[in-house]
């Protein structure tokens, strides 16, 4: 049976892993076990252990705004705890599966592709893309751009003038377990709607409400991926 280690073993993703996981030894240290800031941390985590695939889930995400304040922690969280695990897996030879996220597009027409240029919409969307970098150089690996929601949407309201392709964490989760083999770069989501069509399969009784302006600057206006490539693999 092979081994994943998954940073951020506390975070709704990895208990998520955890629960779709049927074929997989899964280890999910919290971050008392293995912090990511620290290399020598996840060094002396991961020493004795075999290990197959690292699936990087640790990272400082939401609220996004707090991306403008807090920034010491975004980049030595999102940056270079995401170099020191791949740091790690270089020397060890693991497979790294990055965690990134739709929010590295620009966010202004939609449909983005895996080759398309990069302009993160906001400031967490650079410190996923700085996480990339260490990915992108570290060739046993994949870089999945996942755009997904909890699976009980948090919100009382959601845009109607907002585009995305949010996927169900658990079926994220499904579909990340699929790919650990793949390399490069996979978007990983659901059909392109806007975020109240979304939310109310899962809330029948959701509001509706549209993007103020700092919403769109915060944001952006249609974060959608083109996930052709992801059916493809699928199907691999």
């Amino acid at each position: 049976m092979r081994t994943i280690l998954i940073s951020g073993g506390n975070g709704k993703f990895a208990q998520a892993l955890k629960k779709m996981n049927s074929k997989y030894k899964i280890i999910a240290p919290t971050k008392k076990q293995m912090n990511i800031t620290n290399i020598k941390s996840i060094e002396n985590f991961v020493k004795n252990k075999k290990i197959n695939y690292f699936l990087h889930v640790a990272a400082f995400s939401a609220p996004m705004n707090l991306h403008k304040t807090k920034v010491e922690k975004s980049i030595s969280t999102n940056i270079i705890g995401s170099a020191n695990a791949a740091i790690c897996c270089l020397k060890k030879n693991i497979k790294f599966i990055y965690i990134s996220t739709n929010f590295v597009y620009p966010g202004i027409k939609g449909n983005y592709r895996e080759t398309d240029l990069l302009k993160p919409v906001n400031e967490y969307g650079w410190s996923k893309l700085g996480g990339e970098c260490a990915a992108q150089i570290y060739k046993n690996s994949l870089i999945l751009r996942i755009c997904m929601n909890d699976d009980k949407f948090p919100h009382k309201s959601a845009y109607i003038d907002y585009i995305s392709s949010f996927i169900k964490k658990t079926d994220a989760a499904k579909l990340t377990l699929k790919l650990l083999d793949k390399r490069g770069i996979i978007n990983l989501g659901g059909k392109t709607q806007s975020v109240f069509n979304f939310a109310k399969n899962l809330n029948p009784n959701i509001k509706k409400i549209k993007l103020a302006k700092n919403d769109k600057l915060l944001l952006g206006k249609n974060t959608s991926m083109n996930i052709n490539k992801l059916k493809k693999s699928l199907k691999q």
